[in-house]
């Protein structure tokens, strides 16, 4: 087993984030209340400087914990208000036996929705675009139903099937059939429209990636450039993400990363390396290239209300329930801790690859964990736990976190396929 742990100080995030694009001065707004009418703040609202310092043990103990789950490697790091520490267990390719790092880009899947609500929610400031008129004013003849609204579209809302139920009902030989393909936006917006809507627009909660293909496609309407460019020259660019890109339809990982490894359906079945593809499948919904690094660098900069107006960052953070922990913004999930912190960030699953990137409210504590695996129910809930860790600090005893994380739901394979039940 190859491990390591480095800890650093390192300036505040403030260098990097003075350049960052300019938004709108406004008013901070009051903390915005769910959907369905419950408070959004809660116990969420405890700064970096008032959470328990980052029990490392423990997270080193959920990375490997993972390893003996079946992922050939895993990541951490921690940036706690200048202070970074990164822990990593495992391997980036199991054929040369290099030893996985946080160095490593990996491919992020879903956190690739917050980018693209970012750059959404940036057009609102700028006036090009209205969260609450109609995705067909923008697109039109787009959807099925003229009151599918752009805030339908990034919190899940609008009802549009998601077209990875048909295309990854079987993992493997859905990955082999995609892997190397070039879709549309318009060809993948058509495979959804085979199904009916789940539901009326705005009546519930449901994750589809079509969501956000719509969410690109308003992208390149509205700044008449490719997502790509969007991304760069907003995000990117603005915040110094040197490890992170958008590379639509290459389907290599420039420079150091770690290799992703899907295994298939069946017990004892193959590993797949799935590293190389082109992701045009999920393209703005799922296609970006980081590091833990730089997610860090990114939810910060979101929280700390860097990229958008406080107005916006209040809308991101109107919460629709998907259980008892968890809610959904625009592009942003929120997450309760055992511990009573709530933690904002997404979770990503592409073939190969699970992460979750989060920040405290304030975003000066946050963390991103990779496992190079997926499609394996018990990696995803073990890395869950990567984020008790980091936010709540050591448990007081082993029994009682142990229980505290009984009370939590079962993770499931949201971000891919997310009606298709493989637990």
């Amino acid at each position: 087993m190859v491990s390591g742990m480095t800890v650093r100080g390192t300036a505040a995030l403030g260098a990097v984030l003075l350049c960052v694009l300019a938004v709108p001065a406004q008013a901070a707004t009051a903390a915005p209340a769910d959907v369905d009418g419950r408070s959004a703040q809660g116990s969420s609202g405890r700064t970096a400087g008032e959470l328990a310092a980052p029990d490392m043990a423990g997270l080193r103990e959920v990375l490997r914990t993972a390893l003996t789950q079946g992922a050939p490697g895993a990541i951490a790091r921690v940036d706690d208000d200048g202070t970074v520490r990164e822990v990593a267990e495992g391997v980036a390719d199991r054929v040369t036996g290099r030893a996985i790092a946080n160095a490593d880009r990996f491919r992020v899947g879903s956190v690739t929705k917050s980018f693209s609500a970012v750059v959404l929610l940036q057009l609102v400031d700028e006036g090009a675009l209205d969260l609450d008129t109609p995705v067909n004013t923008y697109l039109p003849g787009l959807l099925p139903d003229d009151r599918i609204t752009v805030r339908h579209v990034l919190s899940h809302r609008s009802g549009l099937y998601d077209y990875t139920n048909d295309m990854f009902a079987d993992t493997v030989p859905g990955f082999e059939a995609v892997r190397n393909k070039v879709f549309s936006y318009q060809e993948l917006v058509d495979l959804s429209l085979k199904q009916p809507l789940g539901n009326a627009p705005g009546a519930a909660y449901a994750y589809s990636n079509t969501n956000f293909v719509v969410a690109g496609m308003l992208i390149e309407k509205l700044t008449g450039t490719s997502v790509q460019s969007a991304y760069k020259s907003r995000i990117i660019k603005p915040l110094g993400l040197r490890d992170t890109s958008y590379v639509h339809p290459r389907t290599t990982i420039a420079g150091r990363h770690a290799n992703g490894y899907l295994p298939p359906d069946v017990a004892d079945g193959t590993l797949v390396d799935s590293t190389e593809q082109t992701v045009s499948w999920a393209q703005s919904a799922g296609a970006v290239i980081s590091s833990t690094r730089d997610l860090d660098t990114f939810f910060s900069a979101l929280l700390r209300g860097k990229l958008t107006s406080a107005a916006q960052l209040a809308q991101m953070q109107q919460w629709t329930p998907v259980n008892s922990t968890q809610g959904y913004g625009l592009g942003l999930r929120r997450r309760d801790l055992s511990c009573g912190v709530s933690v904002y960030g997404h979770t990503g699953t592409v073939q190969g690859y699970y992460t979750y990137a989060f920040t405290s409210k304030d975003g000066r504590r946050s963390v991103t964990a990779l496992a190079n695996t997926s499609n394996n129910g018990t990696v995803l809930n073990t890395m869950a736990r990567t984020l008790e860790s980091a936010f709540c600090g050591k448990p007081a005893t082993a029994p009682a976190a142990a229980s505290a994380r009984a009370g939590a739901p079962v993770e499931r394979y949201e971000d891919i396929a997310p009606q298709v039940a493989r637990d």
